[in-house]
């Protein structure tokens, strides 16, 4: 894959991310304000957030194995927001509409992610 698919890639997953990371934020407030839940919606806060300010580091690399690490934590924090969302559900904090919906983006960033990774991993 060449050089300007990548870059495109890059710029659909900062687009994606920072739709992630309000989406994430707006969660944060409803549980927290709603809900009155603090303690795994702050650990999804900083997860979900983190993705999009990787990415962005991720974009200013000092090498592509740099470049490529940083998609890597980046990978490993949308992971892990998976984990917070599901568990979110699973203690009725979440309904499976809610649920579903977050998840969906979450799942579709994680596997964008590891693409731009995979293909960045073959070109070098």
């Amino acid at each position: 894959m060449n050089d300007e698919l990548i870059l495109s890639k890059k710029n659909i997953l900062k687009d994606k991310s920072y739709l992630f990371a309000i989406r994430v934020i707006k969660l944060y407030k409803y549980l927290t304000e709603d809900k009155k839940e603090y303690v795994l919606s702050k650990q999804l806060l900083r997860s979900g957030t983190s993705i999009g300010a990787l990415i962005r580091e991720a974009q200013n690399a000092e090498s592509k194995k740099d470049f490529i690490h940083k998609l890597a934590i980046s990978q490993k924090e949308c992971d892990e927001s998976l984990y917070w969302i599901e568990l979110l559900k699973d203690t009725d904090y979440l309904t499976l509409n809610e649920y579903e919906s977050i998840y969906k983006n979450a799942l579709e960033l994680l596997k964008m992610i590891r693409s731009a990774s995979m293909t960045s991993k073959k070109s070098i």
